[in-house]
């Protein structure tokens, strides 16, 4: 019964049908590496709100990432810190769509799914809702469907250790985000994963008992809804110690993340050209010499920038 909501909810979920332009991304995505790519993951804001004018977030998954064109240097990078990250622009109709792909294996992908990952980033971001908008006929979506369901499992188990003794279900998914968001490198306040919440209230209060169940975590349900897992308070405190050390990890992660974009991310000068132009009005645009090295070319962006007061 608890394996059919889980299944049921991401099922629904990953066959979501957003917008054709960004299905139709996804195509083009896949294109580059044909046969190879299990699947294409739509999330993030474009998928809650629809809006197609942003970048939008989207994960490649393959089963080989030597299929992946890609230079050696990012090939390598990605086996031992994946994802690789770059941005990318496609003309769709009428429309320029703009998107933040992330690329890994399908492999390192379930790996990260594991309660006993020290890396806290993609069970957290997976536990919540994303859209199927590609898959291998063969195998696509039972691979992702399964990394999904550890994924919300995971999420719950530490939600039931790092949330409240006693509360709503949605009081331990807020606890929860607030934790993870914590434990990386953001510009958006710890508030924001909470924030999230709010708009799929339903769905996260579905899924925390359920996966409780599965996970064996034995809890009272009260009056209202609230939920009280019998824990014992040896197992928390040694969760929070376990925590403690992701935390202290997480921000090295992304701190490396950051470091090994700087080399690898593609299609970052036109991912800043972007950036200004949305929120300045005024297009800069670079050479192809500017284009091949964002890094040595950013002191020639500063000044461009200083130059037309973009910048104080």
């Amino acid at each position: 019964m608890n394996e059919d909501v889980i299944q049921s909810v991401i099922g629904s979920e990953l066959r979501q049908q957003p917008s054709p332009a960004a299905v139709e991304f996804a195509a083009r995505l896949a294109a580059r590496a044909p046969g190879r790519v299990v699947a294409v993951l739509f999330y993030g804001s474009a998928l809650r709100t629809g809006a197609m004018d942003g970048v939008l977030d989207y994960y490649v998954l393959l089963d080989d990432l030597r299929a992946w064109p890609a230079p050696g240097l990012a090939r390598f990078a990605n086996r031992l810190l994946p994802p690789n990250v770059s941005y990318v622009e496609d003309r769709i109709g009428d429309s320029t769509l703009r998107a933040k792909i992330a690329v890994m294996s399908l492999a390192q992908f379930e790996r990260g799914m594991s309660a006993g990952s020290l890396d806290t980033t993609l069970w957290a971001r997976f536990s919540q809702p994303c859209a199927c908008v590609f898959a291998r006929p063969t195998d696509g979506e039972a691979g992702v469907a399964r990394a999904l369901r550890q994924a919300t499992v995971t999420a719950a188990q530490w939600a039931a250790w790092l949330g409240p003794a006693r509360g709503h279900a949605l009081d331990y998914w807020r606890a929860l985000y607030a934790e993870t968001y914590g434990a990386e490198l953001r510009v958006e306040s710890a508030l924001r994963g909470p924030e999230l919440i709010d708009g799929e209230s339903e769905r996260y209060a579905r899924l925390l008992p359920a996966a409780w169940q599965s996970l064996g975590i034995a809890f009272d349900m009260g009056a209202g809804g609230m939920l009280q897992p019998r824990l014992d308070e040896r197992e928390r405190r040694r969760a929070t110690r376990r925590w403690a050390r992701r935390r202290r990890l997480g921000k090295l992660l992304n701190l490396l993340r950051l470091v090994k974009a700087a080399f690898t991310f593609e299609g970052a000068m036109d991912y800043v050209v972007w950036k200004v132009e949305r929120h300045s009005g005024v297009r800069i645009e670079p050479g192809p010499w500017q284009r091949r090295h964002p890094l040595l070319a950013a002191p020639w962006l500063y000044w461009r920038m200083r130059r037309q007061q973009l910048l104080r």
